[in-house]
């Protein structure tokens, strides 16, 4: 199979049309899901969560958090999942995995064999009484999860992060930011076939590559064609269909667990961009921000802004515009756009810049 050739500007145009950050904006949320794959679930809400964030982007003034919830608990069309919200067309791919796990000889495999007792009853108690928040299951754990850490002891929480791993009870609904769970035969369609397990895994492969446009086979195994992108290092594959396409860009914000960014290697190598998320470092150690959001402009992405909803005050605050590259007075104009833009969005009537 021929290796394509491929310039740093073409790589970077693939990346940005295959996350849908191109100027054609998708028309609903399920066809977003469906492209990226999934969105991913996180509580920091420095500007809003970031599974609603990562939508608004790509979706804009027209979408609703309220939108996503309806997908997940009303119409069924999503369902959510290791942190993750899934389109549920795509169920059927996760099963064998999910019934597969926890690994054999792995310590959450032999905790949940030490209490196979405690396994039946959250199950038995989840038929007769589901959906129910994790506070109203009693611990019946014969063994305690050992952990020297925030888990130690966390025995009902433990149990049902690995059955719903494993598919036996999935999220219901929740009840602020609490997870109500059920049955997973109460939540998932009725008649989802498992694919087999290397089946699945190839057609996952297959979409994330799709939903990424072109990344190095150890994300997307064999998917895709073989690429070189100028300047780095082999094991690039691109998705064959996304070649020659016209490309037109435009400005956005995107959150720091985007997946134009999320893989920080492959940021720099296609768009020279370094990003760190500082939350997780001490304030005198940040150099963009505790929440800085990466600023895409056409096919590049050219800063950081770092930005606060408070919505005490009704504001959103700028604290910082960084500019990798000099801005033009066109990029400058198209951020404060976008930041208008992200401010309505919010209900927040006023950017304050501090």
């Amino acid at each position: 199979m021929p290796v394509h050739r491929l310039d740093r500007v073409d790589a970077r145009r693939i990346a940005v049309r295959a996350q849908l950050l191109d100027a054609h904006r998708p028309p609903d949320l399920l066809t977003v899901v469906n492209r990226l794959t999934f969105l991913q679930l996180d509580p920091t809400a420095a500007v809003a969560p970031s599974a609603d964030l990562v939508a608004w982007t790509r979706l804009g003034a027209g979408y609703r958090p309220d939108h996503l919830r309806q997908a997940v608990e009303r119409d069924r069309t999503m369902f959510e999942h290791q942190a993750m919200v899934w389109p549920t067309a795509d169920l059927g791919l996760h099963l064998a995995e999910m019934a597969a796990w926890p690994p054999e000889g792995s310590r959450k495999h032999d905790w949940l064999a030490a209490n196979a007792t405690f396994h039946r009853f959250v199950l038995d108690l989840l038929r007769d009484s589901g959906p129910l928040l994790s506070r109203d299951v009693p611990d019946r754990s014969v063994v305690p999860w050992p952990s020297t850490g925030w888990t130690n002891n966390r025995n009902v929480t433990q149990l049902l992060e690995i059955l719903a791993a494993r598919g036996e009870i999935a999220v219901f609904d929740r009840v602020g930011r609490q997870r109500r769970w059920d049955l997973a035969e109460r939540v998932y369609p009725a008649g989802t076939t498992a694919v087999p397990a290397d089946e699945a895994r190839r057609t996952r492969d297959e979409r994330r590559l799709r939903s990424l446009g072109i990344a190095r086979a150890s994300v997307v195994g064999e998917a895709g064609e073989p690429a070189q992108v100028e300047g780095t290092a082999g094991g690039w594959r691109v998705d064959p269909a996304a070649l020659g396409q016209p490309f037109a860009g435009r400005t956005a914000l995107l959150s720091p667990f985007d997946r134009l960014v999320h893989d920080r290697k492959r940021a720099r190598e296609l768009f020279d961009f370094e990003y760190v998320l500082e939350m997780y470092l001490p304030q005198a150690k940040r150099r963009w921000g505790y929440f800085a959001l990466p600023v895409l402009h056409h096919d590049r992405l050219v800063g950081k802004v770092d930005a606060t909803a408070d919505h005490r005050a009704g504001v959103l605050r700028v604290h910082a515009v960084h500019q990798d590259v000099p801005f033009d007075p066109a990029v400058t104009a198209a951020v404060d756009a976008e930041l208008a833009a992200l401010a309505d969005w919010l209900g927040l009537p006023t950017v304050s810049v501090a």
